[in-house]
């Protein structure tokens, strides 16, 4: 038997078979993740492809027509989400959802060779790996990203362990809306939007 292999046979012996990792001490344990996996945002069942990124620290969400507003003295945003994000390949033009959501924070983001941009922070609830989870986004339009969805570490940390090698290993499904119930929803917010 060599050095190395009785190390390691010392070191198996010593540890035993590897636990799950338990999150924040809790009994969930964490999923094992893809870099690139499936969302579903709720309400309304939105799938979405997410890119899961150890190297980010916040997670993101393309979102378009961003407007401010007051609701009860507090500052909420009002923006879209697009349903070509939904389906892939699709030839022609979606409607978008629309989203309400208080302002939870505004964040400065410095890009390489751009300007300091702001972006709002809420907070989403979503499904990932069967799970009903919820996280701060920053929005942004992601509209020349792969991926409408940006999962950051501080997420990921109590919930994931994400292998760079692989995409899809959720293991659970979340259940989402078809693109024709999609389109409904989207257009009968536009209708009631219309008749205000």
């Amino acid at each position: 038997m060599t050095r190395i292999s009785l190390i390691v046979t010392l070191a198996l012996g010593i540890l035993g078979p590897l636990a799950p990792v338990k999150a924040d001490g809790g009994s969930q344990s964490r999923s094992l993740l893809g870099w690139i996996e499936w969302v579903v945002l709720e309400p309304q069942k939105l799938r979405l492809k997410a890119r899961l990124d150890t190297g980010a620290k916040t997670s993101s969400l393309h979102a378009v027509d961003v407007v401010e507003f007051e609701r009860d003295g507090a500052k909420w945003v009002r923006f879209k989400l697009p349903l070509e994000a939904h389906k892939e390949d699709y030839q022609g033009e979606l409607p978008t959802l629309v989203y309400e959501r208080p302002v939870l924070d505004t964040v400065l983001i410095k890009r390489k060779n751009a300007h300091v941009q702001p972006r709002y922070v809420v907070e989403m609830a979503f499904c990932i790996d069967g799970r009903e989870h919820e996280a701060e986004f920053s929005l942004a339009d992601r509209g020349n990203f792969n991926y409408p969805v940006l999962l950051g570490r501080r997420f990921l940390g109590s919930v994931a362990l994400v292998d760079p090698r692989e995409n899809f290993l959720a293991q659970r499904r979340c259940k989402h809306a078809s693109l024709d119930e999609l389109e409904t929803e989207a257009h009968s917010h536009t209708a009631a939007s219309d008749s205000r």
